[in-house]
């Protein structure tokens, strides 16, 4: 791994920029979310910032069941992200479907029959103490895997070698 994608992997864990979308929740977790962008959590003290647009955010949280007028628009929004990119399920609804569930608009299930989920929040609504721990536990397995991955080629660039 070259200096620059070191640097760009310490400014995507130190600075990480998340983008919300509700994909049909009772807002109760998007009102959670908001809590936790607010000076009273302060998630901007972790580097933190939200975005308005796709393009700009490594980190997209999402609340609510997929429901059959949003799962396109899930999609797309996810597809507009730049890699590496990382999806957060909050809520007992985006992890599982919820109580809505089984509902004639749900696709069923969360949030994973549509993305691929980086990490699960449960929760009914979510708190901000839980979504700040999750997402910082998301960036930490991030920078696990990147040592992992950095350990591994060294190995094999000196295997080549011997």
């Amino acid at each position: 791994m070259g200096l620059k994608e070191r640097i760009l992997d310490w400014a995507r864990v130190k600075s990480p920029w998340v983008i919300h979308f509700n994909t049909g929740a009772c807002n109760a977790c998007d009102i959670e979310i908001l809590a936790s962008l607010a000076p009273r959590f302060d998630l901007e003290r972790f580097g933190i910032l939200q975005k308005g647009t796709p393009r700009q955010a490594d980190v997209l949280l999402c609340s609510g069941p997929v429901t059959l007028q949003t799962e396109e628009r899930l999609k797309r929004i996810y597809e507009q992200m730049a890699e590496p990119k990382f999806v957060v399920a909050i809520g007992a609804c985006a992890c599982s479907g919820g109580v809505n569930n089984g509902c004639y608009g749900v696709k069923r299930g969360g949030i994973d029959s549509a993305i691929p989920v980086s990490a699960f929040i449960p929760g009914c609504p979510v708190s901000p103490e839980a979504l700040i721990d999750g997402v910082t536990k998301l960036l930490n397995s991030y920078t696990a895997s990147q040592k992992k991955i950095t350990k591994s080629k060294k190995k094999k660039a000196s295997d080549t070698n011997a």
